[in-house]
């Protein structure tokens, strides 16, 4: 599809021009005006997003699966996902200089300046809601959820990271890439990306954080957005993130303790019952997310030639522990209770 039919099916008939920087060519495209005003919200090889006053314009990653991701937006915007997550604009994307495009209504993000008022218990909620959704009658065929698909992607990028070009960068000692890569040798092929998934599981988000909240005016809660990862999978996948953030000392225990006992409390099935050690179901996730944030952290800190900040340091250092621990090789099916 030509750039010029993506923009008649907007129901714009504009064509960006050319030369015009994706950002900009972004604002173009969602609002129909050569030179639109616009607020760049993300500019990275995964996704370039920009704001027009209510509209929010995102360029997918240029490797997207175009097929899986219609599905996706299709599912976002299905009547079962109400309220929990930000249905776009139009059920379907385009393409726009090779990259797929989708048009989503504005939604205020967490405030990063005010950690005390995190809404750990409203993503708990949204998580639970999302995981106890029937995948009956879904949008389909239901992708797979792309959590190991990122993970395999972070430790690519840090092996490029490490190969090329870095000179003048040192890693700190005992710090690098090889305490990433045999912390991730540790886990099962497929929690690496580089086997099929168990079969079974839940939808999933793929990729929660903070970040992936948003709200609307002031009697619309907290919404989930970015469904580029959405798919079933194991639900501890998307309670990862936090619990790994927490064992690394990077989340306090009060907030993780409300965000796992409001997903408990509404009937999260990945951490189990009130009352039981949550850490064997989410193990595997929790140090999963952990490599793979570590990747990132030490592929970004040899790509702009600067040290580890303490946040990153500390889930590197995790890493060196889970290096430690006996390979799991085990290909668990997801829980579901």
């Amino acid at each position: 599809m030509n750039q010029e039919h993506a923009a008649r099916r907007l129901g714009k008939g504009f064509v960006p021009a050319p030369a015009a920087p994706l950002p900009a060519a972004l604002a173009a495209y969602a609002t129909g005006e050569p030179a639109a005003p616009y607020e760049l919200l993300a500019d990275r090889e995964d996704g370039t997003v920009v704001r027009c006053g209510g509209i929010v314009a995102k360029a997918h990653a240029a490797d997207s699966d175009c097929d899986d991701l219609a599905v996706r937006m299709r599912i976002a915007a299905d009547r079962a996902l109400a309220g929990v997550l930000l249905p776009p604009l139009r059920p379907g994307a385009d393409l726009l200089r090779g990259r797929p495009v989708s048009l989503w209504p504005y939604g205020a993000p967490v405030d990063p300046g005010l950690p005390e008022a995190a809404p750990w218990e409203a993503a708990a909620r949204l998580l639970a809601a999302l995981h106890q959704v029937p995948l009956d009658g879904l949008p389909g065929p239901l992708p797979p959820m792309r959590g190991p698909a990122k993970l395999s992607r972070a430790l690519g990028r840090l092996s490029r990271a490490a190969s090329q070009g870095l000179r003048g960068h040192r890693f700190e000692p005992g710090l690098g890439p090889a305490v990433v890569r045999d912390a991730a040798r540790t886990l099962p092929a497929w929690v690496r990306g580089t086997a099929p998934a168990p079969p079974g599981g839940v939808l999933c988000h793929g990729d929660l954080h903070l970040g992936q909240l948003v709200r609307g005016g002031a009697a619309d809660g907290w919404r989930l957005i970015d469904v580029d990862d959405l798919g079933v999978g194991t639900p501890a996948w998307d309670l990862a993130r936090p619990a790994a953030w927490y064992a690394a000392g990077v989340l306090s225990a009060d907030a993780w303790g409300r965000f796992l006992d409001a997903y408990r409390a509404a009937g999260g099935p990945a951490a189990g019952p009130p009352g039981r050690d949550p850490r064997p179901a989410l193990d595997l996730a929790a140090r999963a997310l952990t490599v793979q944030t570590a990747a990132l952290a030490l592929a970004r800190s040899a790509e702009n030639r600067r040290r580890l900040d303490d946040a990153e340091r500390l889930m590197v250092e995790s890493c060196a522990r889970i290096a430690a621990l006996p390979p799991d090789t085990a290909a668990r099916a997801p829980a579901q209770h």
